[in-house]
């Protein structure tokens, strides 16, 4: 069964985020997606994946390159799974993808700052629950560990 995790970030952006999750999921042999809304996103989050970090990166393609399928991490702007992921990163507002249950994993990240992505994030929330899949809910506590809430 699927499971559906929201992220509920509020005290560091996505681009401090991603990353660290991103990393762990290539540590269990997963295959990544990280679906953005447009080409611009992509862009930047493109650039921001090679220069995270001084001592490293993570290696990664995106959906406008001719040989992305064999890509073990993808940024897309689409909604099909082009390199067979096993787990999905929606951020800046991707919803849940129509064949959710093909994936190990779904992951949520919405700014807890902006009241649309807020309404947006609930609205999955309820889908979710519809489908029949596992949801739970993570909110970072002061010291930035991430805390199950529900």
């Amino acid at each position: 069964m699927t499971d559906v995790l929201f992220y509920h970030l509020q005290r560091q952006p996505l681009e401090a985020v991603l990353p660290a999750l991103v990393e762990k999921s290539l540590a269990r042999g997963w295959r990544v997606a990280i679906e953005v809304p447009d080409a611009e996103r992509l862009a930047a989050l493109d650039d921001h994946l090679w220069l995270y970090r001084d001592d490293s990166f993570l290696p990664h393609g995106t959906d406008r390159s001719p040989d992305c399928a064999g890509e073990p991490v993808l940024l897309v702007c689409t909604r099909d799974n082009v390199n067979g992921a096993d787990v999905r990163f929606l951020v800046d507002g991707a919803g849940l993808p129509d064949d959710a249950q093909s994936y190990a994993r779904i992951v949520l990240m919405f700014d807890g700052n902006d009241d649309a992505a807020l309404a947006r994030a609930r609205d999955e929330w309820r889908k979710v629950r519809a489908l029949g899949l596992a949801a739970t809910y993570w909110q970072q506590d002061d010291t930035g560990r991430w805390i199950r809430k529900g």
